[in-house]
């Protein structure tokens, strides 16, 4: 994961309020353990950038920021934010496929029940497409190194500062994100259809393993297992559809997130263009 830092106590001991809270709050991110949900780290990127939002809007950032040696950092700034906007669109674009996808799916088991439909075959098409997905998302996260190029200078007002590592913060919470939608590599993917094949169910032991995307790829493997063996077994059904439902209310969870960053996203990059270009 990219990593982001607090920064070190170097600023006026009287700090406008917003400084404060913004530092309390990277404070708190970089000192959550690991196993911090990924709704929780969106929400806190989310509150960090209301707050430097805000001291944006002030007319002596306004000013401070305007002055032509902010002027380079700025502008490289707004690039890496096109950069995260084009890593937020390509994980909207990933939720929102897996969410028609699962929808499909579970529309078709339940149809399945009735002797409509021929499952296994869907089944293959959706694990098919969640590979491409996982391709197209390691690929983004291998690109994401190009944020390194941006180099803290030795002066630089508070807000570039704060700003800066707002971006490394956002970085790293991609990261996340894009790594819990994707999973772990195919080579290590069949570690928990084999847990559950000799289980059916994955133990609490398990649990830092998988996530809502990796148990419904890993339910769907298995149910594809029996099928192939010509082994009938309506719990495995019933175990793809509780996998399927809860894959849904993850995704739910994480659209209103991103949509939200994104917005957020759009705020701070029009309010940078408009000091540029005052």
């Amino acid at each position: 994961m990219a990593a982001y830092h607090v920064r070190s106590n170097s600023f006026p001991s009287k700090q406008h309020p917003l400084i404060s809270e913004f530092d309390g709050i990277l404070r708190s991110s970089a000192e959550a353990s690991s196993s911090t949900s990924i709704t929780s780290k969106l929400n806190s990127l989310q509150d960090l950038h209301d707050c430097v939002d805000k001291l944006l809007s002030l007319p002596l950032n306004q000013q401070a920021l305007s002055k032509e040696h902010n002027e380079k950092s700025l502008n490289e700034i707004l690039d890496g934010s096109l950069r995260l906007l084009d890593i937020c669109n390509t994980a909207k674009d990933a939720l929102l496929l897996t969410k028609e996808s699962t929808q499909e799916l579970q529309s078709i088991l339940r149809r399945r029940r009735s002797g409509e439909m021929e499952l296994t075959s869907e089944i293959k098409k959706f694990l098919a497409s969640r590979k491409v997905m996982k391709k197209t998302l390691r690929k983004t996260l291998e690109n994401k190194s190009s944020f390194s190029s941006l180099k803290k200078e030795q002066v630089s007002s508070e807000t570039v500062s704060m700003l800066r590592e707002l971006e490394s913060m956002a970085v790293a919470v991609f990261d996340s994100l894009l790594s819990f939608i994707s999973g772990p590599k195919s080579s290590n993917s069949w570690s928990l259809v084999t847990k559950m094949m000799n289980t059916k169910r994955v133990g609490a032991e398990d649990a830092n393993e998988s996530n809502e995307f990796t148990s419904a790829d890993a339910a769907l493997n298995l149910l594809i297992t029996a099928k192939k063996v010509k082994k009938s077994d309506s719990s495995l059904e019933e175990n793809v559809q509780n996998h399927l439902q809860n894959l849904e209310l993850c995704i739910e969870d994480l659209e209103q997130g991103v949509e939200s960053l994104y917005r957020r996203l759009i705020k701070t990059r029009v309010s940078l263009l408009n000091i540029l270009n005052h």
